[in-house]
């Protein structure tokens, strides 16, 4: 994974500088921190929609596939979400929500669990990332770090 800043030139001719995490071929698969003994492992692919999007009405319509995969001797709840979503005009939206697409997912050691949901973005280019609130058997909460990824119309970004 290689960290990047880049100096883009939208349609308003303003130079914006976006500092990104560039997965290789738009995936991103990052494990937990090592000092995190719960050890959730967090893969993302995103596909840009363009039946969906509407460039003249800068409506850009993404779909992201999320793995979490539990990689702890301990099973694990996903509680809730919180998203950061970032477009290349520096606008944060935070989104906060019970479990994932009407789900709280029961993962055992070494299970994963996967689903697919969306993003509307008004520039071509933004980022994602955020935390799962999790809880361990024995009633132990904590956050599951969802690495940033990358939101990119294709040959948008080189």
């Amino acid at each position: 994974m290689k960290i990047i800043v880049l100096e883009v030139l939208f349609a308003f001719k303003v130079p914006v500088s976006i500092s990104l995490v560039i997965p290789n071929k738009m995936m991103c698969n990052t494990a937990m921190e090592k000092d995190n003994q719960f050890k959730i492992k967090i893969t993302t692919e995103v596909n840009y929609l363009a039946e969906q999007s509407d460039e003249a009405d800068n409506r850009f319509v993404f779909a992201y596939t999320i793995t979490i995969t539990n990689e702890s001797d301990t099973t694990v709840t996903l509680i809730s979400r919180h998203w950061v979503i970032t477009d290349a005009h520096q606008y944060v939206q935070e989104v906060r929500g019970q479990g994932v697409v009407g789900e709280q997912p029961v993962l055992k050691p070494n299970q994963s669990f996967e689903y697919t949901s969306g993003s509307v973005l008004a520039t071509q280019v933004g980022t994602m990332s955020g935390s799962y609130q999790m809880v361990t058997e024995d009633g132990t909460k904590f956050d599951a770090p969802i690495p940033q990824f990358v939101l990119s119309v294709p040959r948008v970004l080189h």
